[in-house]
C-alpha cells in the first residue's frame, strides 16, 4: 500500500520550497487510486483558500465529476483550519488523516473543531498524529527561517 502521507510532505516540502507554508495533501479514491497531490499556493496564487486541502478538493471533484466524495480519503500535513474542515464536511469525504496538530489555526481537534458542531452536516473519521514529527519539523524550520 502506498504511503499517502509521506506523498502528503513530499508535497509540503515542495511548497516550501516555493516559499509557501509547507502543508501538503492527497486525495485517494478507492482502490487506493490517487486522485489528487498537492501542496499550499496561497502566496503564489495570491488566494488566501488556496490551501492544499481545499486544492486536493477541488482536483477530486473535477477529476471524479463529483461534488461529493463520498469514497475519498485525505491526507494531509497539518490539522485543517475551519475553512478546510467546512470544505471536507461539505465534499462528505470519508477520512482525514492528518499529520502534524495545529492548538493555534486547526479547526478540527483544536478551535472551532467543526466537526462536533451541530451546524456541520457530515463528520468524516478522523485520524491525526501521523508522521506527526515530520510535518511540525517541516513547519518549524520554514517559520524559523523567516524570523
Amino acid at each position: 500500500m502506498p504511503d499517502f502521507m509521506n506523498m502528503a510532505l513530499r508535497e509540503a516540502e515542495q511548497a516550501s520550497a516555493r516559499g509557501e507554508v509547507p502543508v501538503g495533501a492527497v486525495l485517494v479514491a478507492a482502490g487506493n487510486r490517487v486522485i489528487a497531490q498537492v501542496g499550499n499556493r496561497v502566496e503564489e496564487w495570491r488566494d488566501p483558500t488556496a490551501h492544499a486541502e481545499m486544492l486536493a478538493i477541488r482536483e477530486g471533484a473535477k477529476a471524479t465529476g463529483l461534488g461529493r466524495l463520498t469514497d475519498c480519503d485525505l491526507y494531509v500535513t497539518l490539522e485543517p483550519c475551519a475553512m478546510c474542515a467546512a470544505a471536507i464536511s461539505f465534499a462528505r469525504l470519508r477520512r482525514v488523516y492528518y499529520a502534524a496538530y495545529d492548538p493555534k489555526g486547526g479547526g478540527v481537534d483544536h478551535g472551532a473543531r467543526f466537526f462536533t458542531q451541530p451546524t456541520c452536516h457530515h463528520a468524516p473519521e478522523v485520524v491525526s498524529g501521523m508522521e506527526e514529527h515530520k510535518a511540525a519539523q517541516l513547519l518549524k524550520e520554514f517559520f524559523s527561517a523567516r524570523r
